[in-house]
């Protein structure tokens, strides 16, 4: 089960016009906006990351805005874990349990996935904050993310989980976010 304490979430590569190509696009950067609130209101860290954001362009208005204090990862190879600075800042966080989010799912979210496998990390695809630029293509990305091991979940069904009860200020924040 999630837990907040142990938990990190993981943002992959929501930039430039690849972003807008994205299947049902609106929907996906609600959605990741939603993730990255409710990580923030849960304190849960947060790794931005970016491909090659010289050639492919900075994260998408709304994202880099609720990102807004932070500063992104850059990187070359498609798995985050390629990133000698995103796999040193994820150790140094001591926490097993990684919400991924982000495109493209069969793409870059993909191999980060099997690579925090391989690493032991429990990994969480957030399958409604992820997309490729076709349904397909997000759908083999997640069965195949799916069948290596890690856990599927949702926006709502991940914070929920995580908060645990129905009552105080981050509840009301939650609810809020997700509303």
């Amino acid at each position: 089960m999630l837990q907040a304490d142990n938990a990190v979430l993981v943002v992959v590569d929501v930039q430039g016009k690849l972003a807008t190509l994205m299947h049902e696009k609106e929907a996906f950067f609600a959605n990741v906006v939603r993730m990255i609130k409710g990580a923030q209101a849960l304190d849960i860290p947060i790794l931005w990351n970016e491909q090659l954001p010289d050639k492919l362009g900075d994260t998408i208005p709304e994202i880099a805005q609720a990102l807004s204090g932070q500063s992104p990862l850059a990187k070359k190879t498609f798995s985050c874990c390629g990133n000698d600075s995103f796999v040193g800042q994820l150790e140094d966080m001591d926490r097993r349990q990684v919400l991924l989010v982000g495109m493209e799912t069969h793409v870059c979210v993909y191999q980060t996935a099997l690579d925090l496998l391989n690493d032991d990390y429990d990994v969480y695809l957030v399958a409604d904050a992820v997309s490729s630029r076709s349904l397909e293509n997000k759908n083999i990305g997640v069965q195949a993310i799916r069948d290596a091991g890690a856990n599927l979940t949702c926006v709502e069904m991940s914070l929920f989980e995580m908060l645990k009860v129905a009552q105080g200020d981050q509840f009301k924040q939650i609810i809020n976010i997700v509303k």
